[in-house]
């Protein structure tokens, strides 16, 4: 589908920004900032009651309430956030991750007050944002797709149809959802009827579409996901980031480079990547996943992600890039000054997850007051984290803490780094990870590099 060129349009608008207002909370509105105080940009940092006291507030230049702790009546409501913005004066809004990093309609009502938006179009997200839609632009840019549906599924008896030709097990996805929300394993034709509807149930909650479409599941896969740039003109990846580890399709640590590929493989993922995003002209930093089947080789398209990425520290790590920095850059008009030849990938990075949450309970969430915190340091060791010693963790929000990256020459040497790292690291007053991402790490499955996507419920939860 030939899609209208409204790069000038945009290039036209776009002008130097001085202020930014950071749409966000935690680790990644402090990340925000401080490439923002790298760049000689004023922040303006908006927050809800519950995070008065936080630490994006205390590092801004200028903080504003916008609401009560509910994220629906604070985070999420968009024209508070724009007003905030007109009010202080910014001339762009960064919407890091979450809350409405994806949503269009911020794009448009930022478009509409002259308000830079860190990140790519609305005519872009809201193609990308639609998982079927996304599966279409794919394979019209001869990218492999998992095999499945055309399109949204109307009724539970079309995916009896689809079913007989695929074979089972399926899955059911929520056209607009994301985060193994909306999305059921179907391994029989007893259980299509109530998946469908639980399935279409759930993707309504929580995002207000029911769109559900089906792919055939793909047992034993790796998540494999591309890095890539765009400035409108030029696009570039920065190469790939493996994702396997994770828990109810939530990740729990990336690394890169994935112990899975080879040069082929990574070469040809990279290509696809690009190609996808020069099919939809895309622009900023964006995230192409792919599920890579490791027994046959081959790898598929799964979704792509228009904002930045909770791991971009990984990419950063191994390419040396500050992606948050390039986001700035673009969205001012500004051109990559890099290409794909100029991009080395060096050494071997992990990233390891940090949340508020006991491993031994069943992951139950672990909110309360930060005792004391101590981060970790040392050669090839960077924290990304919000957290300082007295602070309440509001109970309202993600129970993300902060994340370990480890840098090393080799995978050894990163695993031995981040092991070291996470016996410094102290947080007392909460449960955390940390016990879960030191047994993981000295596992010889994982040390060999003999991951997928079911591997913590499969091995590490069955032998604790």
């Amino acid at each position: 589908m030939e899609q209208p060129n409204t790069t000038k349009a945009v290039a036209a608008m776009k002008k130097p920004i001085k202020r930014v207002l950071v749409a966000n909370r935690g680790e990644i509105a402090v990340r925000i900032i401080r490439a923002c105080k790298e760049l000689g940009l004023e922040t303006v940092q908006v927050y809800s009651e519950a995070d008065r006291d936080s630490l994006a507030v205390q590092m801004a230049d200028h903080a504003i309430c916008i609401g009560p702790a509910r994220s629906a009546d604070s985070y999420l409501v968009a024209p508070f956030i724009v007003a905030a913005a007109l009010n202080f004066g910014a001339d762009a809004i960064h919407p890091g991750y979450g809350f409405l990093s994806e949503n269009a309609v911020f794009r448009r009502l930022c478009d509409e007050n002259n308000l830079a938006f860190i990140g790519p179009s609305a005519q872009a997200i809201s193609m990308m944002g639609d998982k079927a839609m996304a599966r279409r632009m794919a394979k019209e840019a001869g990218v492999p797709t998992t095999p499945g549906s055309d399109g949204i599924i109307e009724n539970a008896g079309r995916v009896k149809e689809i079913a007989l030709t695929l074979g089972y097990p399926i899955i059911l996805k929520a056209a607009a959802g994301g985060g193994g929300r909306g999305m059921r394993i179907i391994w029989n034709e007893d259980d299509i009827v109530r998946h469908y509807t639980d399935a279409t149930r759930e993707a309504k909650a929580c995002f207000s579409d029911g769109s559900i479409y089906v792919e055939k599941y793909l047992t034993k896969i790796r998540h494999i996901e591309i890095q890539v740039l765009s400035d409108g003109k030029t696009v570039l990846h920065l190469g790939e980031r493996d994702c396997s580890i994770q828990r109810r399709n939530q990740k729990l640590l990336e690394e890169s480079p994935s112990p899975a590929l080879d040069a082929t493989i990574r070469t040809k993922m990279g290509e696809a990547a690009v190609r996808l995003c020069q099919h939809v002209k895309y622009e900023s930093a964006g995230t192409i996943e792919f599920i890579f089947d490791e027994t046959s080789g081959q790898f598929y398209f799964m979704e792509m992600n228009t904002r930045i990425q909770v791991e971009h520290p990984v990419t950063e790590a191994i390419t040396g890039i500050d992606i948050v920095k390039q986001q700035l850059r673009i969205a001012q008009g500004e051109s990559l000054d890099i290409n794909q030849s100029d991009i080395q990938f060096r050494g071997h990075a992990i990233e390891c997850r940090i949340n508020a949450e006991d491993p031994n309970n069943n992951f139950a969430p672990s909110p309360g007051t930060i005792q004391l915190f101590y981060a970790p340091g040392g050669p090839g060791i960077r924290v990304d984290s919000h957290l300082y010693s007295g602070y309440q963790i509001p109970p309202f929000y993600d129970s993300l803490l902060g994340k370990i990256i480890a840098w090393g020459s080799t995978r050894e040497e990163a695993i031995a780094r981040m092991r070291r790292a996470l016996s410094e690291l102290r947080v007392e007053g909460v449960k955390t990870t940390t016990e879960f991402h030191e047994k993981l790490l000295v596992n010889e499955e994982f040390r060999r590099g003999h991951t997928y996507t079911t591997f913590v419920e499969e091995v590490l939860q069955e032998k604790q």
